[in-house]
């Protein structure tokens, strides 16, 4: 699977991604009804040509099981997910991974768990510096 590759998925292609690593393969229409709860508004041709277009970047590939195609992911989730928040910091914090947290801890509710958890990460992290 591909490594240090910028991925830029659109909500849509990341919600199939997320069937795909769930399922880790899946039709069309398998991919359709595991969206279907969300959006009832998304046709069978639309994820066919979505899929297709995926498959074209590299992310999916499909192999045929009878009449179907059955696609598969070509790109680990964190490999999407590191890309996808380092774009993110880049473009909205100027690559600022202070002023990230800074917003996302002043501008969201934060359990008591949680700040242990990163407090942890942090201490972590200085050991390794």
């Amino acid at each position: 699977m591909a490594k240090n590759k910028t991925h830029r998925l659109g909500d849509l292609q990341l919600r199939i991604m997320k069937v795909l690593w769930e399922r880790r393969g899946a039709s069309v229409a398998e991919v359709l009804d595991a969206l279907d709860d969300s959006d009832a508004s998304l046709a069978y041709t639309t994820i066919a040509t979505m899929l297709r277009k995926m498959e074209v970047r590299g992310l999916v590939s499909h192999r045929t099981e009878g009449r179907s195609f059955i696609y598969a992911p070509q790109v680990e989730e964190r490999d999407v997910s590191r890309s996808m928040a380092n774009h993110l910091v880049d473009r909205l914090f100027e690559g600022s991974l202070f002023d990230a947290v800074s917003h996302l801890l002043t501008t969201r509710e934060v359990s008591r768990d949680e700040l242990k958890q990163l407090e942890k990460l942090i201490a972590d992290r200085k050991k390794k510096l």
